[in-house]
């Protein structure tokens, strides 16, 4: 069932605001040298920083006396053009997650899968030792534009809008997948002999994470399940669920679970997944949020479930279903990449105290904490309540981290992200990428042969390949792991 959530309805707490959003003159000004405050949206930007940013103790800039003169404080304000540059400059330097919102409304559908976009996701590499770049097609998108199209993943596309794509020129030729409507010329194996062009123009896409569930009956005479997940996204838990529902059925013995695309999402989600994952685990505990020092209140465990929330098109819930929990689980194999970020690391650091759990690919992305959407709302300390006391005047927000996460056993020690125990890099074998939940495919074959007890090997030569690395997110927010409303209502 399609559907998304609006994040409006993320943060409906109404929370106890420490300072007014108007500064008064302090004893001892003088109102009349009264500076005045060029853009009140950066006293937005500070004071929301300064309650709840999760480094607020150590940027010197948010200390709490920073306003405690006004004329001071907006003379600092003022030196910035932007509010944009304010919240960058207030950043920590061990901050990589933190980000500035130009539109609050285009990131609440973005963290539910719906963007507009081409739909498919590509990795670049270096065709051998020649001057030549070529893009593989890692992932399509149900129902969008490239689907329509005709693209499948493991397509070598070698130009767009009819330049071909070199060491020199990739970077601006690359621009192209970010035009409305662009033209793409596909290759064969060899990533230089021309097979077709298509050309694509950008949709608005509502993208099921659920991409793929598929069971091997006799996998050394085991059943094994394979989960293509591709987001934790609050609005598809039913369908997630249903996906578990048919591995249960079938009665799994072993489950591989493919996040290799998955940068995360809800917290609250993650934990519904470990529940499906892992019967035994009954109610115990399987993460816990660390707030910063101002809100020591926030600072709460999750728990293992039997019941999960289902939501509705309007993003409120509207029931409850059992869920549908593995037992027997004592194995579990994730599929990783450098992609692989925030819940999807919460559900390998959540597991470990309960289960062995493998990764097979590439090393992750190492992001142990969380943010929340901070609005333009001093009477809700800058979190949103159905949109009230809002500033409608503009959309800008942010998206700070503000929250570390733990394991039962207080473990939050994977900020450089996690190690395989098998390292298989897909990108080597860019000429010959197999769809996914195809038992060849490279990285899946690599843990079903786990399963049967061989060792890891290639199953043909590894030619000399150079990876490049360039930004191609499909979404701004595809790395980010967020609270629900549930959180803050226990």
């Amino acid at each position: 069932m399609r559907k998304f959530i609006l994040l409006s309805f993320a943060f409906t707490l109404l929370f106890s605001c420490s300072k007014d959003d108007e500064v008064i003159p302090k004893e001892g000004e003088n109102p009349t040298d009264k500076v005045t405050l060029n853009n009140k949206v950066n006293n937005f930007v500070w004071k929301a920083m300064n309650s709840w940013y999760n480094w607020q103790e150590d940027v010197p800039n948010l200390a709490d006396s920073k306003d405690d003169n006004t004329n001071d404080y907006y003379t600092y304000l003022n030196s910035f053009s932007t509010p944009n540059s304010l919240f960058e400059s207030l950043k920590h330097a061990d901050d990589d997650f933190s980000w500035f919102i130009e539109d609050y409304v285009a990131q609440q559908q973005q963290f539910q899968g719906t963007s507009k976009t081409f739909g498919f996701r590509p990795q670049l590499v270096q065709v051998g030792t020649t001057d030549y770049v070529v893009m593989y097609v890692q992932h399509v998108s149900k129902g969008s534009p490239a689907d329509l199209e005709g693209f499948k993943r493991g397509d070598i596309i070698n130009a767009i809008n009819g330049t071909v794509m070199t060491l020199s020129n990739y970077k601006s030729v690359f621009n192209g997948y970010f035009e409305e409507t662009s033209e793409f010329s596909f290759t064969e194996k060899d990533g230089q002999t021309f097979k077709e062009k298509k050309t694509i123009t950008q949709a608005v896409v509502s993208d099921n994470p659920v991409h793929l569930t598929k069971i091997f009956d006799n996998v050394n005479g085991k059943k094994v399940g394979y989960l293509l997940y591709n987001g934790f996204r609050s609005s598809y838990n039913d369908e997630l669920n249903a996906a578990f529902g048919e591995l249960k059925y079938a009665g799994v013995q072993e489950l591989v679970l493919d996040l290799r695309i998955n940068g995360g999402g809800s917290v609250q989600t993650s934990a519904y997944l470990a529940s499906m994952i892992h019967e035994e685990a009954g109610k115990d505990k399987f993460a816990e949020l660390k707030f910063n020092n101002k809100h020591p209140k926030q600072d709460s465990p999750y728990y293992f479930s039997n019941t999960l929330n289902v939501y509705g098109v309007d993003g409120r819930k509207t029931s409850e279903e059992t869920i549908n929990r593995l037992s027997g689980i004592s194995k579990l194999y994730v599929l990783t990449s450098d992609k692989t970020a925030s819940a999807s690391e919460m559900i390998i650091n959540g597991l470990r105290p309960f289960i062995e759990v493998k990764l097979i690919g590439t090393k992750t992305v190492g992001k142990n904490e969380g943010s929340i959407t901070l609005y333009d709302s001093p009477t809700t300390d800058y979190t949103f309540h159905d949109g009230k006391g809002v500033n409608t005047s503009h959309k800008m927000a942010m998206q700070p981290i503000v929250f570390q996460i733990y394991n039962k056993l207080g473990q939050n020690d994977y900020g450089d992200g996690f190690e395989p125990n098998i390292l298989i890099e897909e990108w080597k074998h860019w000429d010959n990428i197999l769809p996914f939940g195809d038992e060849n495919e490279i990285v899946l074959k690599t843990a079903l042969d786990d399963i049967r007890g061989l060792s890891a090997k290639s199953t043909y030569e590894v030619k000399s390949f150079g990876r490049i690395d360039i930004n191609v997110s499909i979404n701004k927010f595809e790395q980010e792991m967020y609270i629900d409303s549930h959180y803050f209502n226990k």
